[in-house]
């Protein structure tokens, strides 16, 4: 099997020549991203003729900055969190720890950082910590409290925060100060469903948003991504209508899965992990029918598998694990 299946979610196009079938056959259950995508972004007006605005970012870092719940002046958009996250770690020195198992960039954004175990955070105590929160790709939440309890005098507490849009309870925005040694990561493309506008937030003490800000320089993010970013943080009606939504799909997922022997592990709505000794040969059955899930070379028990689009795509998945 080619790392290409357990490296990222997506990949549809390689899918489809590896294993056969039109690109637009399958149904990318790999990602973890909302199969609904915020329906405003084709109605903004964007002049690709202009250099991005100055004045529109910090409008977007704004609007952004109120959805999370902290200052405007310690948030800084970016372009996607995967380049924030390889940027964070150009800043971090001193002995580094990155949660296991986790998102795979958390074990590579500094060079000669030591995983430690997801149970056993307290071995990181007065080190740089990353982790996710919900973890990626268990779903696990963590507390605030525990999470506040892990800062050491020393380190940094590093939280990618790509999936608390559905649980804005667990956020730590509201803990970012100048004086805290906390920096967090948001992503703008999983919650709202729109990925290919790679558009993410660094939120830090102010020091670090300048030294970010510095490396970035100007224009860090396109016209498309203010004008869309903006106009979607500020659709309050829409958000909390979506968390609604995403919880009760996942529930209908949940009860598919159950149905079917396989018991759902996970508490972000977007997407659930299953365990079984038959990981990757469900994987490719499922492939068989044109269906991508996530599979992982570390933990070959494990796969993980988004939402559904609709109530066809359920079914579509329920029929690939019946005729399995």
């Amino acid at each position: 099997m080619t790392t290409r299946w357990t490296w990222h979610g997506g990949g549809v196009a390689a899918a489809s020549a590896h294993f056969g079938g039109a690109p637009e056959s399958w149904l990318d259950l790999s990602t973890g991203i909302n199969p609904h995508a915020w329906p405003g972004a084709d109605e903004q007006a964007i002049d690709w003729r202009a250099l991005p605005d100055e004045q529109g970012l910090r409008a977007l870092e704004q609007a952004a900055a109120d959805h999370f719940g902290v200052a405007a002046d310690h948030v800084c958009a970016l372009p996607g969190t995967e380049i924030g996250l390889r940027l964070v770690g150009t800043l971090l020195d001193g002995s580094v720890r990155h949660a296991s198992p986790a998102y795979r960039t958390h074990g590579v954004m500094v060079p000669g950082a030591a995983p430690v175990d997801l149970d056993r955070l307290d071995h990181a105590d007065g080190q740089t910590l990353i982790l996710a929160n919900p973890n990626n790709p268990d779903g696990r939440i963590h507390g605030v409290a525990a999470l506040l309890d892990r800062r050491g005098p020393d380190g940094w507490l590093v939280v990618d925060e790509a999936f608390a849009d559905c649980h804005p309870d667990i956020s730590l925005t509201p803990f970012v100060a100048d004086d805290r040694r906390l920096m967090l990561l948001r992503s703008f493309g999983k919650f709202f469903g729109l990925a290919g506008l790679r558009l993410g937030f660094l939120v830090a003490p102010r020091a670090i948003i300048a030294r970010v800000r510095d490396r970035l320089g100007a224009w860090p993010v396109s016209a498309a991504a203010i004008a869309i970013g903006t106009a979607a943080y500020r659709d309050r009606a829409w958000i909390e209508a979506m968390r609604d939504q995403l919880q009760r799909e996942a529930q209908a997922l949940d009860a598919l899965l159950l149905g079917h022997g396989y018991q759902p592990i996970g508490q972000s709505p977007l997407f659930r992990l299953i365990e079984t000794p038959h990981a990757m040969a469900l994987f490719e059955q499922l492939t068989g029918q044109a269906i991508l899930t996530r599979p992982f070379d570390s933990q070959p028990n494990w796969l993980r598998i988004g939402l559904p689009t609709d109530a066809m795509g359920l079914a579509r998945l329920e029929r690939a694990l019946r005729h399995g």
